[in-house]
């Protein structure tokens, strides 16, 4: 089945970026489970089906026209996708924290190419995704590959359907307690939520935002406190 994957996706692969992106959606379906663990192996022996559409983001120049939807999505693919990338160049590997370079960590490595330009993924999040787009759901869109992080996603962004997609996938990471355990009194959450404090409260109370998602309504005096952070590899064992 997966050899008939790559040999279909191969195929696909000298068409336009909008089959691009479905060859990147299919990969992800075929290697990544319900739960976001994802089979580093299986992807590591069909990373000709990975580059195809690599090679297309390469020659792929953003529109300075785009809507904000598109953009984002776009981008949050582009994160993913070479995320994905990094992790299979230094694979067998247990932990993301793992990869140095040159004396930079996984997320300050200039490697990923895109419309001629070549950026880290630090420079992606945090300089476009997070300064063009004010959006905090994007830190359960785009993927640290950890255990503890909200959960790999399987399919690909589109301008039609990220609203939705985030929505989602913020209420099932907020609901998830093995990564948040919320209650009346007291939250213990996710790191992620320290590390981008100002994301989640810049128009509301953290307390507030996670309520928005959450079937357990906390009060707003509740006790905050942070979880320890496992960045275990999520990979499918």
């Amino acid at each position: 089945m997966k050899k008939l994957l790559l040999i279909t996706l191969l195929f696909f692969g000298t068409l336009q970026i909008q089959s691009q992106a479905k060859v990147f959606d299919a990969l992800l379906k075929t290697y990544v489970d319900k739960d976001g663990n994802v089979d580093y192996k299986g992807l590591r022996k069909n990373r000709a089906v990975l580059d195809v559409y690599l090679n297309d983001l390469e020659k792929t120049v953003p529109g300075k026209k785009w809507s904000s939807n598109k953009a984002k999505a776009f981008w949050m693919n582009v994160y993913n996708a070479y995320a994905i990338k990094l992790i299979l160049q230094s694979y067998p590997l247990k932990k993301i924290t793992d990869i140095k370079r040159n004396g930079k960590n996984a997320w300050k490595i200039p490697f990923a190419k895109v419309g001629g330009q070549t950026y880290s993924l630090d420079y992606i999040e945090h300089k476009i995704l997070r300064r063009w787009h004010d959006d905090p759901r994007i830190h359960v869109g785009i993927n640290a590959a950890s255990k503890s992080g909200p959960k790999f996603i399987n399919f690909v962004f589109t301008e039609k359907n990220v609203d939705s997609k985030l929505n989602g996938l913020m209420n099932t990471f907020i609901n998830d307690t093995t990564k948040n355990k919320i209650s009346v009194d007291k939250l213990e959450i996710s790191k992620v939520f320290e590390w981008y404090i100002e994301d989640f409260t810049y128009k509301t109370t953290l307390v507030e935002y996670i309520n928005k998602y959450s079937k357990i309504k906390a009060s707003d005096n509740a006790e905050i406190v942070y979880k320890e952070y496992d960045w275990s590899l999520n990979d499918k064992i």
